[in-house]
């Protein structure tokens, strides 16, 4: 096959951390609050600024809480977890890697006994009409490693009893989240904004508030996990006064990601730039006979981590193992070609392609991506890895 002869002028497909948005470069971080403590009246007005933007940005309700929290969008949701379950028995919906996980912590970790599993396997949804809203509930909103995000939150009750716990590390700035249907909602910036790693948000409801409150955990706390203070919610975590030390070149690259978010139209302007993203890729998809989309129902496909199963005839007859190396081979060949970094699917997923269509992304380096993908596939030695 011809080699194409555009190329994306941003390589960078990672789902995580994914691209730096559009016309970043280091010089943006040339304000940060270097060499002096966080708990200074500046180090805190840049923490409390990244709150105040993401409220504003996500259209949060007044009432809720939100915190910058150490260990990225994962010690969100594991505070979420070890703070708050206990008192009613929890739902758990798993259909990709971190669901499992989620499962996994609740069952071996904090060891609850009263926990129901909904699983699917990736590309699917479980049955959400088995969910009893009276129960708490976790669960992705976006599944990163399957491509298989939720449709709506109908299934959540507004007048439940339970607690909705959800990571929405990859929804969070690309999609709209309804935040009536939810108590708690995780994230990270490295994410939809492209930040920096290390750094996580937690956003809590007032009924989450009420059970932190109401509620002592059976376990031994440990000291990142505690939102509380002698029995109340300790309020400073909420206004930028981190559990632990974070790093301020991270605050101020979230806070240049912020700023652009909102040049680039708020939340409207992101969801509508990931979906013209996913709409170039989508198309592609439609032509390509070697390809189609691992999420099943169209209903449920993300448009941020765009996972791709590989369907051609000669590959599904490969053991896994091969077909695990043939993608392997086409993400290097695209990333020694310069034109794609890090598409591989996530090593739990099944093998494919993973190629992330959030905000950050420019709609013109989709589009030229595709040809190269073509130009990969059509330059694999089948025969020998058959």
């Amino acid at each position: 096959m011809t080699t194409p002869a555009v190329r994306p002028a941003n390589p960078c497909f990672s789902s995580g951390p994914c691209a730096k948005r559009p016309g970043w470069n280091l010089s943006e971080l040339n304000d940060a609050f270097l060499g002096r403590s966080h708990r200074a009246k500046t180090g805190k007005a840049k923490l409390k600024e990244v709150i105040d933007r993401s409220r504003a940005l996500l259209r949060m309700p007044a009432d809720w809480r939100l915190a910058v929290v150490p260990a990225s969008d994962t010690g969100a949701v594991e505070m979420a977890l070890w703070s708050l379950l206990g008192p009613r028995g929890v739902d758990v919906l798993s259909w990709e890697n971190f669901g499992e996980t989620w499962e996994a912590d609740i069952l071996k970790q904090l060891r609850l006994t009263d926990v129901r599993t909904f699983r699917a396997p990736y590309g699917s949804l479980p049955d959400l009409t088995q969910v009893d809203c009276d129960r708490d509930l976790v669960f992705t909103w976006n599944g990163t490693t399957s491509g298989v995000c939720l449709p709506d939150a109908d299934w959540i009750r507004p007048d439940r009893a339970g607690l909705a716990i959800c990571d929405a590390t990859s929804a969070a700035y690309a999609m709209e989240l309804p935040w009536d249907r939810l108590d708690v909602v995780t994230w990270s910036w490295q994410k939809a904004l492209g930040g920096e790693a290390a750094h996580g948000m937690l956003a809590i409801s007032p009924r989450a508030a009420r059970r932190l409150e109401q509620h002592k955990p059976a376990w031994p706390m440990p000291k990142l996990f505690r939102l509380t203070s002698g029995g109340k919610v300790n309020e400073g975590i909420f206004q930028g006064e981190t559990i632990n030390t974070p790093s301020m070149l991270c605050v101020e690259d979230a806070i240049d990601s912020l700023k652009w978010a909102e040049r680039a139209g708020g939340l409207d302007g992101l969801v509508a730039r990931s979906k013209a993203n996913f709409a170039a890729l989508a198309a592609w998809v439609e032509r390509t006979p070697w390809i189609d989309f691992l999420a099943r129902d169209p209903a449920s496909r993300s448009w941020t981590s765009v996972c791709l199963a590989i369907v051609d005839p000669w590959f599904a007859a490969q053991p896994d193992a091969a077909q695990q190396a043939v993608v392997k081979d086409l993400a290097r060949r695209l990333e020694q070609a310069g034109v794609a970094y890090d598409i591989a699917g996530h090593r739990a997923a099944p093998a494919g392609l993973r190629i992330w269509c959030g905000a950050t992304v420019e709609t013109a380096d989709v589009e030229a991506l595709c040809p190269w993908l073509d130009w990969a596939w059509a330059s694999l030695p089948r025969a020998a890895a058959a």
